[in-house]
């Protein structure tokens, strides 16, 4: 265990660690997986990933449990995502088995940097896929590399499990109707930038964005999905504009089984009014409650905590889903994978 760092002071942010692992498409075939310990990339100025934005990504977590045992979570639900985002941008598919014994190397590499139980803190785990081989004319890269690194993480916003405020603004879209919304690719947490910093010079901690076509319909944050509650019903949006969060489908699942009646449907803004709690989810996060949604362009405001507490279903969620992870209870989804 690294002794030099204040786990329970740690940000949302890059810290280095000691090793990464990649892995090169050249020739028609993936090659074998290489450690370095270099944090930089050399690659060909005329790369596709830099003019024409061939790049995906994924983001996932390994906990030390009170056991001292580490588990990644939902370590092949990422590797199938990737996939997905690969295959929509004409990107070479990175191997199943390749991804999860890069992932699981990376961390034992340097488990060092894992963060100790009950710090609050995690190792967060980025792999990428890029284009590097060169091209002028729009079209996909005939080179690709893959890197996974990671890096000790404390909580992504910095209220932690606390309630905070988001804001609706029209004049943003975060994906195109028929665009790479559904993906996790660079392009769509770029478009989001502008919007997400003016929001923050607000005050607020994310924008919740409407569908792109009718302004009508909540789609989801700028960095997670969004999900609502009432009553007994866990009730999220449905788009083809929104990433399939691995977190929010887990979050259904154990919903489901708690009994709840989970929904995805097309929500209207107005519906905001008729629910009771309210949270954005995300690898990140887990879950991050909402407090107060503020139209931007009506000037209305829907709030869900008084308080500024979280709603008793959101917390509960976030305990159950965190004792899952952190081994505190038993995984019985199979969702953990331990790192040996």
């Amino acid at each position: 265990m690294n002794k030099n760092i204040n786990w329970s002071e740690l940000s949302f942010g890059y810290l280095p660690t000691d090793y990464n692992v990649r892995c090169y498409f050249r020739r028609g075939k993936w090659g074998e997986l290489e450690v370095s310990s270099s944090e930089n990339i050399t690659m060909h100025m005329a790369a596709t990933c830099l003019h024409y934005g061939q790049e995906a990504f994924e983001g996932l977590k390994a906990f030390r449990g009170k056991d001292n045992k580490i588990r990644i979570f939902r370590l092949d639900e990422n590797a199938k995502r990737l996939q997905s985002s690969a295959e929509t941008i004409l990107m070479e598919k990175f191997p199943l088995e390749m991804f999860r014994e890069a992932v699981l190397k990376v961390v034992k590499l340097n488990e060092a940097y894992c963060p100790p139980y009950e710090s609050g803190a995690s190792l967060y785990i980025r792999p990428l896929l890029i284009g590097t081989g060169p091209r002028v004319g729009v079209k996909p890269a005939d080179e690709y590399l893959f890197v996974v690194f990671v890096s000790p993480v404390g909580p992504y916003f910095k209220e932690g499990f606390k309630p905070t405020n988001m804001v609706i603004m029209r004049e943003f879209d975060r994906a195109a109707p028929q665009g790479t919304g559904h993906v996790k690719v660079g392009g769509n947490y770029a478009a989001s930038l502008h919007s997400g910093e003016i929001a923050h010079a607000k005050g607020y901690s994310a924008v919740l964005y409407l569908d792109s076509k009718e302004k009508k319909y909540i789609d989801e944050c700028g960095p997670a999905n969004f999900f609502l509650i009432r009553g007994n019903s866990y009730v999220t949006p449905a788009s083809h504009s929104i990433l399939p969060s691995i977190t929010n489908k887990s979050l259904m699942k154990l919903a489901e089984d708690m009994g709840m009646e989970v929904i995805r449907r097309q929500i209207r803004v107005e519906e905001l009014n008729d629910f009771e709690e309210a949270g954005a989810c995300g690898t990140a996060a887990v879950i991050s409650p909402v407090a107060r949604i503020d139209d931007a362009d009506t000037g209305k405001s829907y709030v869900f905590s008084k308080d500024g507490k979280p709603g008793k279903v959101c917390e509960k969620l976030y305990h159950k889903l965190r004792a899952i992870q952190y081994g505190d209870e038993p995984d019985t989804y199979g969702w953990t994978t331990f790192v040996e």
